[in-house]
């Protein structure tokens, strides 16, 4: 053992063994440097230590060695240092100070690959629980951006989603620095993505890209265009794909490498995951609180509504109005043409009444050929008159079922808090009879609640 000598050991040690001054000048390392590090020994001997270290750890690693330099152990401190790549090594580090030297002697390990697959484990959780706490997609893209941002340069990044019923793709949440949002487009006007979702692997582009390939792929549309770096990985799921993740870097900085490819093909599935788990919730959420034929909010959802407009008028001291419709003689509509043009006549009837309203109304279908329309903050009630004329006035021009001209007339009720009641149901119960005072008298027309009547 006397025989080996103590450059031997060193140099046989996985560890790099490191020996620098007080500014951190590099006096000595380890053959095992350029393996951690990327840089030969005599690439980096002379050089400051303190240059290789990442950025953001700087001023930590410049407190840790005035420590060690004053006299105090270092065993357990880790940092991040800037490999001759450009890729990022995570360290753990061993120290002390040699005083009759005047020199630090540090060992460093590198903890890289420990690093990653806590990130990963640590990405995983975080994807998962997003997908049960976030309110909506939009939340969880944005909580996704932000986890993949802990892995790789994200700055640019988007969801991009396919819909395989018409083969195109939408845009529903696109960060980028320097485009919009690209509009929905088919999948076969940006190859780039066509070939992540159609082939089902991940798509790295980078300035080496060959030039017949690259003029193909940059070609293609906007949703890529100036990026040097383009990164897609596709949103597979059992039942086919959702879509694709993309990240972009329009610098030589946020370059992506084979290993951010493998690093998001991975983190992608648990992404489309997610995605998918949120989207059958905001599904079954959806069939719960809305009409399935017209879209429209049902019975439980309008009174819900209706409750919350309650209050916001007590508050504010302002008017709120009923006015539910019934469509005349639609059972001949079923019983002459059949259930399926009476279902595409609610279907038109829905449409048409949206339109007579502002976006901030709330139209909703209760059941059958039953329709109520709630407008909020009226200061008078004529407000709800000029809108219930306006319906009717609507329902003077026929629906067009696929061909069939059909026209149908609506029997409209009015009520208005607080002049009819100030409770959710009361109010709809007044409407419903002012409807039904309407029908009896012809239908086509608009009644107002009577004034309840107190002893």
């Amino acid at each position: 053992m006397q025989s080996i000598s103590s450059l031997n050991l060193a140099n046989s040690l996985l560890d790099a063994v490191c020996i620098v001054q007080a500014d951190s000048t590099i006096v000595f390392v380890s053959s095992a440097f350029e393996r951690i590090f990327g840089y030969a020994p005599e690439e980096v001997v002379g050089k400051r230590m303190l240059d290789l270290v990442h950025p953001e750890d700087l001023a930590a690693t410049q407190r840790q060695a005035q420590s060690v330099t004053q006299g105090e152990l270092q065993l357990q401190f880790e940092n991040r240092y800037v490999r001759k790549d450009g890729s990022i090594a995570h360290i753990l580090w061993t120290a002390r100070w040699l005083p009759d030297r005047q020199v630090r002697l540090a060992v460093a390990h590198d903890i890289t690959e420990r690093k990653a697959t806590e990130s990963m484990q640590a990405v995983i959780y975080a994807i998962s629980e997003a997908a049960h706490t976030t309110h909506n997609l939009q939340a969880l893209f944005q909580h996704i951006h932000q986890i993949i941002g802990t892995l790789l340069p994200a700055t640019n990044f988007a969801v991009a989603l396919y819909s395989a019923h018409d083969d195109r793709l939408s845009f529903p949440y696109h960060v980028n620095e320097h485009l919009p949002a690209p509009e929905p487009m088919a999948l076969a006007e940006d190859p780039r993505y066509a070939e992540v979702i159609r082939g089902g692997a991940t798509l790295l582009l980078t300035p080496q890209v060959s030039v017949s390939k690259s003029t193909h792929w940059r070609a293609a549309g906007p949703a890529t265009q100036g990026a040097l770096y383009w990164l897609g990985a596709p949103l597979q799921t059992p039942r086919g794909p959702l879509g694709a993740l993309v990240l972009q870097s329009y610098t030589e900085q946020g370059r992506y490498t084979d290993k951010d490819k493998d690093l998001l093909q991975f983190v992608s599935t648990q992404v489309a995951a997610a995605i998918e788990r949120k989207q059958i919730y905001e599904r079954l959420e959806h069939m719960a609180q809305y009409d399935q034929l017209t879209h429209l909010p049902n019975r439980p959802l309008f009174l819900d509504r209706l409750k919350t407009a309650l209050a916001r008028a007590r508050r504010d001291q302002t008017l709120l109005s009923l006015l539910f419709i019934d469509l005349d003689r639609f059972k001949e509509v079923n019983d002459t043409l059949g259930h399926a043009m009476g279902d595409l006549l609610l279907q038109r009837v829905a449409q048409r009444l949206l339109e007579c309203v502002r976006a901030s109304d709330t139209v909703a279908r209760l059941g059958g050929d039953e329709f109520v329309v709630l407008l909020e903050g009226g200061q008078a009630r004529e407000h709800a008159s000029a809108a219930a004329d306006k319906i009717l006035a609507a329902f003077g021009q026929d629906f067009d079922l696929e061909g069939q001209r059909v026209y149908i007339q609506p029997s409209i009720g009015v009520a208005i808090y607080p002049e009819h009641g100030g409770e959710e149901h009361r109010l709809l119960g007044r409407a419903d009879e002012a409807m039904y005072l309407s029908k009896r008298n012809g239908g086509n027309q608009v009644r107002v609640a009577l004034v309840p009547q107190h002893s």
